[in-house]
């Protein structure tokens, strides 16, 4: 049988402190999530003055990248190219979610939303990569 890493809470503390502190250095207010490698919540912040719906895109988002393993923006440039059979997928095609690869695997993933989503996907790799410095 094959073992694999998986995200503990401290991780989660970890990539949540880093994110909320990049949207906070650009003054966002924004909803972070963070999902199991089957998208299941782990984790979930809603800063002050993000809406509940930042908080559900923001669950979305991180579903959509810890289950295709792929960002959401990926779904995104797809649709945006003229595959609208994309929206029938259960994705949320919405920049703003990345998938945590750890050791070669997909380990969950974490989104964001509250602000431009290119803004989103900033916060939520200033995340990824506090979790992952260091590790090879």
């Amino acid at each position: 049988m094959r073992t694999r890493p998986e995200l503990t809470l401290d991780d989660c503390r970890k990539m949540s402190a880093a994110a909320e502190a990049e949207a906070r250095r650009n003054d966002w207010n924004v909803a972070i999530a963070i999902l199991d490698d089957g998208g299941h919540l782990l984790h979930l912040i809603r800063m002050d003055g993000a809406t509940p719906a930042n908080a559900a895109i923001a669950v979305e988002k991180a579903r959509t990248a810890a289950t295709t393993r792929r960002p959401s923006k990926m779904w995104e440039e797809r649709v945006a190219g003229g595959r609208l059979s994309m929206l029938k997928m259960p994705v949320l095609p919405v920049q703003g979610g990345l998938p945590i690869i750890a050791e070669g695997c997909c380990v969950g993933a974490i989104g964001a939303s509250g602000v431009a989503s290119h803004e989103d996907e900033q916060i939520v790799q200033a995340g990824i990569d506090a979790l992952l410095k260091g590790k090879g």
